[in-house]
């Protein structure tokens, strides 16, 4: 059996081995978990009274909860499941609050004492039996309710569906934005469920407290989780904390604005007591100036010429109440150019380096300028001693190209055109190439080719790769 600790009512629901139909024991991290469960900080003190309060809370499907009066003085404690009366026959629940207490939150809600209903009995197996199947039936009936309702062209949704503890009797919450001629509705639902319907309208922000969410910030939705009461709120709040009236970042879940924009109303306003007026107006010496903007943090206000608005500038408070002082008394102020003062930068140290973005080529660089001066006369040297005509020495790793013609042979315009760049390196030394008299040139060009028509193209040798000797075990 369930305790309701969650759901108030979800079979499915489990809170350990030890629970029975006077309650569950884990009530502590079980029942207090509930967004509707109050904390009885009473419970620990004796009354001094004799006389005990007869009135017991009694929680129910999702947000719903009334008070009873326990007329047989059955000994109750909060998470007790009991059947309570109902209209018409009775319901079962979860007891979420006993004692002294419940007649100060009676008293917060203006709960008569002589409507209360009774107290019937704690909850038999059979009361247990019943009213999880109908907590079972709820989806499908749901499903089935829209269906009806979609069929008959009605524009309403149906939010959720509570069956009564007994089953004679359910209620359909529903959402709509115009007045709904349902007539015709609870026809076909009652021909279709055979039992007593009952309509209910319930609000947006009702219908996202029993679906649930997850907002913008990344939790759960407050109503879902713990705001109980919906206060009102409209988009002088967001002005007042000088929001962009941007209806798709003040909108919450249920598409009405967000409850958390009045958590932090007061605080703005009591910050806002201290400054003057938004629609300030101040008389310089050079034109007119009007507030165009506040920042509550920095205490700052931001003013521009009546002519030329496309020019901020910012004082503080203090002086601008000082200003409007001497407005008062007929004065008018110098003009805002000579008022504004300049702002010193802070000077901020990076002890880290963090904000360099060369940090780690800086050492780079540093490694390559030491070791280009070095490179540069040793290449001087060894071009300086070599022969006229022949390139540098290759390393004895490298294969030598025999029949290939040399860099040095081939004539200066082909150079130029392979290098334009060539003249633009000045910082570099040149390296003087041999030059040849036109005659040799000229039989140089000739020698390859009558040479390739009489021999053919050598094949080019393949080089195994060189690997250290393997270990020989056996050593």
């Amino acid at each position: 059996m369930s305790c309701g600790c969650k759901t108030s009512g979800d079979s499915a629901h489990s809170c350990g081995p030890k629970k029975t139909a006077n309650g569950c024991e884990n009530v502590n991290t079980c029942g207090n978990s509930y967004k509707l469960s109050v904390f009885d900080w009473l419970s620990n003190i004796n009354n001094p009274t004799q006389n005990r309060c007869d009135f017991v809370e009694v929680r129910f499907k999702n947000d719903r909860k009334s008070f009873f009066k326990n007329v047989n003085n059955i000994p109750l404690h909060i998470g007790s499941v009991v059947t309570v009366e109902s209209s018409p026959g009775h319901d079962v629940g979860v007891v979420s609050l006993t004692g002294e207490l419940v007649k100060i939150q009676m008293k917060k809600k203006k709960s008569s004492e002589e409507l209360a209903l009774k107290i019937y009995r704690q909850a038999n197996q059979k009361d247990l039996e019943v009213w999880q199947e109908v907590r079972k039936k709820e989806d499908n009936v749901k499903i089935d309710a829209r269906k009806i309702a979609h069929r008959l062209g009605l524009e309403m949704k149906i939010t959720d569906v509570e069956y009564q503890g007994d089953a004679s009797k359910v209620t359909f919450y529903y959402t709509a934005d115009n007045r709904v001629d349902f007539r015709m509705l609870i026809k076909e639902y009652a021909g279709a469920f055979r039992t007593k319907i009952d309509m209910k309208q319930i609000g947006f922000r009702q219908e996202a407290a029993k679906v649930g969410g997850i907002g913008s910030c990344g939790r759960e939705l407050c109503c879902s989780t713990w705001l109980t009461d919906f206060r009102s709120v409209n988009t002088n709040v967001a002005r007042y904390q000088q929001l962009s009236i941007n209806p798709q970042k003040l909108a919450g879940q249920c598409g009405k604005l967000k409850c958390c924009l009045n958590y932090e109303l007061d605080s703005y306003l009591d910050a806002l007591s201290n400054f003057p007026s938004s629609s300030t107006m101040l008389d310089t010496e050079k034109g007119r100036a009007f507030c165009i903007k506040i920042d509550v943090f920095k205490k700052k206000m931001w003013f521009a010429y009546v002519d030329s608005s496309m020019a901020w500038y910012d004082f503080d408070i203090d002086l601008v109440k000082k200003l409007i002082a001497k407005n008062k008394k007929g004065e008018r102020v110098p003009p805002l150019e000579d008022l504004k003062q300049p702002e010193a930068p802070l000077q901020t140290i990076d002890l880290i380096q963090e904000n360099s973005v060369d940090r780690f080529e800086k050492k780079n660089r540093s490694n390559n300028n030491r070791n280009k001066p070095q490179n540069r006369p040793n290449n001087n040297q060894n071009s300086q001693n070599q022969p006229q005509g022949q390139g540098p020495k290759k390393p004895n790793n490298r294969p030598e190209r025999q029949d290939r013609p040399e860099r040095t042979e081939r004539p200066e315009r082909q150079e130029k055109q392979q290098n334009p760049n060539a003249n633009s390196n000045n910082n570099q030394p040149r390296q003087q190439k041999p030059q040849q008299p036109k005659a040799q040139l000229e039989k140089i060009e000739t020698a390859p080719n009558a040479d390739a028509e009489k021999k053919p193209a050598p094949n080019k040798k393949k080089f195994k790769k060189k690997f250290p000797p393997k270990k020989d075990n056996n050593a």
